[in-house]
């Protein structure tokens, strides 16, 4: 055990039922509360409806979601193409491929899957789509960490570049942050993370259109701006069987915590959603209906200013959703580490073990996971070359973490380019964040009066 907190967490930490049974975990933090933000109208119970109208007002929730976030109605069409393969370690085999996304722009994605050379299984994989926090892309080390060790397990893992980072940027720039420019457009804001959730539909498309795929057992896992995004992808999309929310999921109430935060990724989107009501409550109700959903913080996590949101807020809003959705089947649970802060930790062993039950890896059973040995992050960064910022190599940060696996080398950041250089050059216009720019400014245009 390394650092604050570290370690597998009991199963008594884990919220299993209406109310938060947190077992032996620190007494809520001072300013931990049952409701962060204005108060909202309570909206009708399930069992204040029929079967058909709960099934109707889901319904009406997600196109209303839809309709505030720009995501069409019918995606487009995939258009996927493999450019290239390579094997960052024995038995992975690393795609790099490219996708449709919303307005005709493409993703660059590097897709992991097991190696049939190396390992044999019957039936098919499960898939993962990893969706990164601010400022990473398909070369953060958590991503193609996470691709090689979900692979090794037996899933087929997408990874790809948010819009503006990577092979997305201008500059092919990572930690760029290149959307966070504010730009005087009404629905700017809407419209970028209108396509933050086509891209990650659109990989979990990817991964149902491909034949090794089981289209039933596709997660998510989301980290961050990447949790935001993926909490709102598991309420929309029903495709999805799973989602890890890490790092995230306080999704509050008027001028609270995503209300508050100035980046026209997350405040504007956010506020759009007001028109649900208790907007939480519906998007974990919504995610219940879909499948099942593990949120993992940490109680020192700053960023998402974890002080307010502790076990008292994560129950009130699981009791709400309960009460929209009429039961607690697939309602989220939730795990938080004690001295922790900002993290992936789906990479460790209590993530991994999860996404387990929950989607069936081919190659490694639970017992596997529940006996594997594991890699120290900040140490393995440091032996290996992979950059990880200062302020997140932190032992109670990401550099903290005990990631299940070992052996799985850094990956040098032009192996994990997609396109030739002269095929990027003469693409860019449907892959940079600068070229979606111009093509959404223009479309803001047309629609003001």
């Amino acid at each position: 055990m390394r650092g604050p907190g570290t370690g597998v967490v009991s199963a008594g930490f884990v919220l299993a039922g209406a109310l938060a049974l947190w077992g032996q975990a620190p007494a809520a933090s001072v300013g931990d509360k049952d409701w962060v933000g204005a108060p909202v109208k309570e909206l009708a119970p399930a069992k204040a409806l029929s079967a058909k109208q709960r099934t109707a007002r889901e319904e009406e929730w997600r196109r209303e979601i839809r309709h505030q976030l720009y995501v069409p109605e019918v995606l487009p069409p995939l258009e996927a193409k493999t450019w290239s393969a390579f094997s960052p370690v024995a038995g992975v085999i690393a795609e790099r491929v490219t996708y449709q996304t919303a307005d005709g722009m493409l993703v660059p994605a590097v897709v992991y899957r097991p190696d049939p050379k190396t390992f044999s299984w019957q039936g098919k994989l499960p898939g993962i789509v990893v969706v990164n926090g601010h400022g990473g892309d398909k070369s953060s080390w958590y991503a193609f960490y996470s691709g090689m060790m979900f692979a090794s397990a037996g899933a087929m893992v997408v990874t790809y570049d948010p819009i503006g980072e990577g092979e997305r940027n201008v500059e092919k720039k990572s930690r760029a942050g290149s959307h966070d420019k504010i730009v005087d457009a009404p629905h700017w804001g809407q419209r970028l993370a209108g396509l933050m959730q086509v891209d990650a539909m659109q990989a979990v498309n990817y991964l149902a259109a491909r034949p090794e795929v089981d289209a039933g057992r596709i997660a998510v896992v989301g980290y961050s701006m990447g949790a935001f995004i993926a909490g709102i992808t598991g309420a929309i999309d029903p495709g999805i069987h799973a989602v890890i929310l890490s790092g995230g999921g306080v999704y509050d109430g008027p001028g609270g915590y995503f209300d508050s935060n100035p980046l026209p990724c997350q405040s504007p989107p956010y506020k759009a959603l007001s028109v649900l009501g208790d907007r939480g409550a519906v998007l974990y109700s919504l995610n219940a209906a879909r499948g099942p959903m593990f949120v993992m913080n940490g109680d020192n996590d700053t960023v998402m200013d974890m002080v307010h949101h502790g076990p008292a807020w994560f129950a009130s809003v699981r009791t709400r959703a309960v009460a929209l959705r009429g039961t607690d089947r697939d309602m989220f649970t939730t795990v938080l580490y004690p001295g922790i802060s900002h993290r992936t930790s789906w990479v460790d062993r209590d993530g991994v073990a999860w996404l387990g039950r929950q989607i069936r890896f081919v190659n490694w059973t639970d017992k596997d996971i529940a006996t594997m040995p594991v890699t120290h992050v900040s140490e393995w960064a440091k032996a290996n070359g992979v950059d990880i910022t200062a302020n997140y190599i932190r032992e109670d940060r990401e550099g903290g973490l005990d990631a299940l696996g070992k052996g799985y080398p850094g990956i040098k950041r032009e192996d994990l380019m997609v396109l030739p250089e002269r095929d990027w050059e003469a693409m860019k216009g449907r892959l940079t964040y600068e070229a979606w720019a111009v093509k959404t400014l223009a479309a803001e245009r047309a629609a003001t009066p």
